[in-house]
């Protein structure tokens, strides 16, 4: 974990309220790093209802394989999160280490293994040592605590430079429910379905199936939307847990996905998602800049999507933002190299709101001087206007600096 925190970390960490029934503590196990929180337990009541989303590697992690299997039964008790060791591409030692956990969990807080959830993230191919910390969960279960969501964002750390974190208090139906959500991420970010490690938790009565629904659509626009280094971990693992605590204080059950009292919370959820996946991008390895690569005019939303990444994926235009250069042929380059529908002399390219080319060469207005005083600004905004169609898409990415290249250098170190 680097010391420096970087230069785009939010100003202020908000307030987390406590979540009636969940309860968190974090312990230094060992497991890599020294003087630091490295294991996190969290605790839900009976009747917790639970969701989440996956990485699509085909190379998934022993815990990403043990919370699949685990997911369709709908609830949860706990979740057991440990940084410095993904616990991945480790075979039968990985498996065993993932049953240790589970059985250890289980026992703390009395409940089926098929109720305990695991996330690990770190390096991969070292097998993880479960004894080294199962033995600590029962107490951690029993001394657990309801205000210690700051504690829990931290111990998940990895090459992160500071934790993150997202709350927000909405109504459903006439009453008002509370999400809270921390994530992990730096590096190895280029999302098939959520990314990195995240965590949303809730008193809202909503059952499972409704959650699931909600939370497979809004990693579409959140952690679907972001890319660091087009690297896709083997461990991406997204969570929301419901404990239903509101309805005793009179909020309604929400049975059906189509439910319209559910559209604050729909709305919450989205944007919770959405800041927790930027406040990861702005603590991309090495990072100094944020990019918003937005696409309008493409041929579909799809096409639009696929040349955002083609762009935010570009080293060549990575490092030019991170050198302040407005070099805007390295996107007509990403545009023109990612296989999509697209017209030369019909493309415009923006930066911030300064068109920089249009039909086909540079723009007849374009100012070196104005432009590169734009390059200064912490967040950069890269448009392509492709003039063919209504497709659109956002993607947020990072400008690309020797640091990363330095952290990932000897990251296993």
């Amino acid at each position: 974990m680097s010391t420096a925190i970087s230069p785009l970390a939010p100003k202020s960490v908000p307030a987390m309220p406590p979540i009636a029934g969940v309860t968190i503590a974090t312990a230094q196990a060992g497991i890599k790093y020294r003087g630091r929180t490295d294991l996190m337990v969290m605790t839900f009541p009976e009747g917790t209802q639970v969701a989440g989303t996956f990485t699509r590697s085909r190379c998934p992690s022993a815990p990403v394989d043990f919370c699949r299997a685990n997911l369709p039964h709908g609830t949860a008790r706990i979740l057991v999160v440990n940084s410095g060791n993904a616990n991945a591409f480790t075979g039968r030692k990985g498996r065993e280490s993932t049953e240790t956990t589970a059985f250890a969990a289980a026992a703390a807080v009395g409940c089926s293994p098929s109720e305990v959830f695991l996330a690990s993230t770190g390096v991969i191919g070292e097998p993880l040592a479960a004894d080294k910390f199962s033995g600590l969960l029962t107490g951690m279960a029993e001394e657990g605590v309801t205000d210690g969501w700051l504690e829990a964002g931290k111990a998940i750390m990895t090459t992160d430079t500071y934790p993150k974190y997202a709350t927000a208090s909405v109504a459903l139906g006439d009453h008002f429910v509370t999400l809270n959500g921390i994530a992990k991420g730096a590096g190895m970010i280029a999302p098939d379905m959520a990314t990195m490690l995240s965590f949303v938790a809730t008193d809202a009565p909503i059952d499972a199936p409704v959650l699931q629904a909600l939370l497979s659509e809004s990693v579409g626009g959140s952690f679907n939307s972001v890319t660091v280094d087009s690297d896709t971990s083997t461990s991406d693992t997204l969570l929301l847990f419901a404990t239903g605590a509101a309805a005793e204080s009179g909020a309604p059950r929400i049975s059906a996905a189509d439910d319209p009292r559910l559209d604050s919370f729909r709305d919450a959820l989205d944007a919770m998602l959405k800041d927790l996946a930027r406040q990861i991008v702005r603590d991309g390895e090495g990072a100094r800049k944020e990019i918003e690569v937005r696409v309008k005019g493409a041929q579909s939303d799809a096409s639009a999507r696929r040349i955002a990444l083609s762009i935010a994926n570009s080293p060549l235009v990575k490092t030019a933002v991170a050198g302040e250069d407005a070099n805007w042929g390295r996107v007509v380059m990403a545009v023109g190299k990612a296989g999509e529908p697209a017209d030369r002399d019909k493309l415009a390219i923006y930066f911030g709101d300064i068109r920089v080319a249009h039909q086909g060469e540079r723009d007849p207005a374009y100012s070196e001087d104005d432009t590169s005083r734009y390059m200064k600004n912490d967040t950069v905004a890269i448009t392509a206007d492709l003039g063919i169609g209504e497709g659109r898409a956002t993607i947020w990415t990072c400008d690309l600096t020797k640091e990363y290249v330095a952290i990932n250098g000897d990251y296993r170190s």
